[in-house]
């Protein structure tokens, strides 16, 4: 990694660590609406691994490679935030999912089916499942979600906030056991679409080979535990003093749009 006289040879690294790039690329791609091109994620992870050839000479301490995935990954998404990439429209319909689930678990005490949820938006199971497949690229949080009408920003609330920053303000309080027994309550098949994708670094098309489904049917599944473990959270960030009372973040309306 180092030149004669021991400096870092930048031409090397990104020659060496090109593949990670496009690793990183079609991994993120798998949570992606198919109108995104891999060639412009790949592009701009580049980008972010040159940033960290040229940080990490200021003497940080982790390993480079490490150091270099985060700066990747963070290049990635800030492009795809400038394209806005996914889209209003995709946004809301998935906020109607989101509802769906909130109203019928209310009403029935536990996760509605894919039918259920069809029929409570007034669509054929087959719409519904394409609108899932559709909705490949929705996360589990944006933060400007947490805004209600007439109110700030969540960034902007909180970014002057000296020692907080996003990912610590979701986890502060009872955050992360929400979201913990929140995935612990997913459907078994949801649950292990999730623990493949997350935790096994598997894609779509292997964790339908596990599965014995198609990719896109995984990728619907994806889709439909996002909706359920957006709709938890949501709940828990609007009422957080009921969510420590009992310990879930149900019975909550999901966030305004």
């Amino acid at each position: 990694m180092y030149t004669a006289s021991g400096t870092l040879d930048k031409e090397q690294l990104v020659v060496q660590y090109a593949p990670l790039v496009k690793r990183i690329a079609y991994h993120l791609m798998a949570k992606l609406p198919a109108s995104v091109q891999v060639e412009d994620i790949i592009q701009n992870g580049m980008l972010g691994l040159l940033d960290a050839i040229n940080r990490y000479e200021e003497g940080l301490g982790a390993q480079f490679e490490t150091y270099a995935v985060q700066r990747i990954r963070g290049a990635m998404l800030d492009g795809l935030r400038e394209n806005d990439w996914l889209p209003r429209s995709l946004r809301r319909d998935m906020r109607r999912i989101e509802a769906a689930v909130h109203q019928l678990e209310q009403q029935h005490g536990r996760h509605p089916t894919e039918k259920e949820l069809a029929d409570s938006l007034g669509l054929p199971l087959a719409d519904y499942q394409h609108m899932l497949q559709e909705a490949r690229g929705y996360q589990l949080v944006y933060f400007e979600d947490f805004a209600g009408d007439g109110e700030e920003d969540y960034l902007e609330r909180h970014i002057t906030l000296e020692g907080n920053d996003p990912l610590t303000l979701l986890l502060e309080g009872n955050m992360r056991d929400v979201l913990i027994k929140a995935i612990d309550d997913l459907p078994d098949r949801e649950k292990t679409v999730m623990g493949l994708y997350y935790e096994q670094d598997m894609n779509l098309r292997e964790i339908g080979e596990v599965l014995g489904v198609s990719e896109s049917r995984v990728c619907q599944l994806h889709s439909q535990a996002i909706a359920r473990l957006r709709s938890r959270i949501s709940g828990a960030i609007q009422n957080p003093a009921k969510t420590k009372s009992d310990g879930r973040g149900r019975g909550r309306r999901p966030a305004a749009p």
